[in-house]
């Protein structure tokens, strides 16, 4: 059993602090002599994405991300070869780790515009919770070449940098809440952001909250013994004659439904509530990571839903830092009333955002309509909507777009307030969506409805957890907005 971390530890940053999976195979001083040599290469003609020859003499393994056909037939859908190759390391670390190998020369014989995408699968590949969080050291040293040649750090530099901020994003999902909670998660973003060229942080507690009148984010956090923050987290990128994007993270730390509470299944996974602020900290440690040539301001709205005398009820009337009157109609809607406020904050700013993308475990509604590996794409603007999809579809970070079907805002009546925060009935994500719109003004703004998790190892992701969904799609999207 894993022991509960303490103050010193999460200045640490639970492990992450490390750096970089692939580099430290790279440098790893191996205390055995089994080798493997492995061959990458995009032969389309082969069976199987892994073949294995472990013999007496040594071990050899030949990895073909091309190899079968892809299923889909919708082209917006099917996996580009960049995905396929990023997901075949996941093949390759897991039959690496089942030889038991020392040293592993591993041979790409891609082009040069693979190269960056079997990175990335290395590192995700690499990951597992419980070596991150005990900083175990690797168990094998790596080799990397591309037709025959040792690769140059810099040759690794882009894959790494994505990799790591995937990893980011889905180690801070796996922590327990009994570990990672508003107060150490701010403490976190300080810490291991600090350092990084561009960026500024600034925590808001609750005294800061208070007086913002960000009553919403405060009313949530009111059942439990850890006050909510707000994290303010700025990356100056590029020539700064380009207004910012504005990026807002849900992270309710762990939701019990409030007063309203969850059935005990339905609270199982809920340490997972905060992988929209996940996936926006680890945009934003890409961007100054990479040298981004995009400004970002990003808010990661924080809080647990407990419960206890101080919880907040149904019939709560509560108004909104934008003077919108809220009925509690729902506690265990409780993501759209954290991130209401932080859009607030964010199109409020003097340098007034371009546009504004929210990233959310926002509703069990969009998983029934698009299952875990899709998320689904609300805005009020075609052309975000167009460059989100395809940033999507680029990476298999994959979105659908969603309407936001006006109609259904007759569904927000109240007697006793401006709205009310969730509606019985269907379309539960469209009016969760909806409710964010009255935050954002006219500002060009999507928000993406997000799983966050992976139930089961799948591609470079060999671990069930955390998956890191958004960070992708964002790093893509974000290169388009330099």
């Amino acid at each position: 059993m894993i022991a509960p971390m303490s103050k010193k530890t999460v200045k640490n940053c639970w492990g992450l602090e490390k750096g970089s999976l692939v580099e430290r195979h790279i440098a790893y001083v191996p205390k055995g002599t089994k080798a493997v040599e492995i061959v990458v290469q995009t032969a389309k003609k082969a069976k199987n994405v892994a073949r294995v020859y472990d013999t007496d003499e040594g071990a050899r393994m030949i990895i073909s991300p091309a190899a079968g056909e892809d299923p889909e037939k919708d082209a917006a859908l099917k996996s580009p070869l960049e995905c396929r190759v990023r997901d075949a390391m996941g093949a390759l670390i897991m039959n690496l780790e089942k030889l038991e190998a020392d040293v592993a020369t591993v041979n790409f014989d891609l082009p040069s515009g693979l190269l960056d995408s079997a990175i990335l699968g290395l590192e995700m590949a690499l990951y597992r919770f419980r070596r991150v969080v005990k900083s175990e050291p690797p168990k094998f040293k790596l080799i990397l070449k591309q037709k025959g040649k040792v690769l140059p750090s810099k040759a690794l530099a882009a894959g790494v940098a994505l990799g790591r901020a995937v990893n980011v994003a889905r180690h801070l999902t796996n922590l327990p809440p009994n570990w990672l909670n508003p107060v150490s998660y701010a403490e976190f973003a300080e810490e291991f952001l600090s350092g990084l060229k561009g960026v500024k942080v600034e925590v808001w507690d609750e005294k800061k909250l208070a007086a913002e009148k960000m009553d919403l984010l405060l009313a949530v956090g009111l059942g439990s013994n850890v006050p909510p923050r707000l994290v303010r987290i700025r990356y100056a990128g590029g020539s700064g004659k380009k207004p910012p994007v504005a990026l807002v993270g849900k992270g309710v730390t762990f939701d019990s439904g409030g007063l309203d509470i969850k059935p005990a299944a339905g609270m199982r996974l809920m340490k997972k509530d905060m992988g929209g602020s996940a996936a926006v900290l680890a945009a934003v440690f890409w961007a100054a990571t990479t040298r981004a040539a995009c400004g970002i301001d990003a808010y990661l709205s924080l809080a647990e839903n407990s419960i206890s005398s101080k919880a907040f009820r149904p019939s709560d009337v509560i108004t909104g830092r934008n003077g919108v009157a809220v009925e509690i109609h729902n506690t265990d809607a409780e993501g759209r009333l954290v991130l209401a406020d932080a859009l607030d904050v964010a199109i409020t700013q003097k340098q007034i955002p371009r546009a504004v993308v929210d990233v959310a475990t926002l509703t069990g509604a969009i998983k029934v309509a698009l299952g875990s590996q899709i998320a689904g794409l609300f805005s009020n603007d075609r052309k975000l909507t167009a460059g989100l999809n395809k940033a999507g579809q680029v990476t298999g970070d994959l979105n659908w777009p969603m309407p936001l079907y006006q109609k259904y805002r007759s569904t927000f009546t109240s007697n006793f307030a401006d709205v009310i925060n969730s509606p019985d009935g269907f379309a539960g994500a469209i009016t969760a969506a909806l409710f964010l719109e009255k935050f954002v003004g006219d500002l060009p703004w999507a928000h993406l409805d997000i799983y966050a998790w992976k139930d089961s190892a799948e591609g470079a992701w060999l671990e069930a957890g955390g998956s890191g969904q958004g960070v992708l799609c964002l790093s893509e999207w974000l290169t388009t907005m330099a």
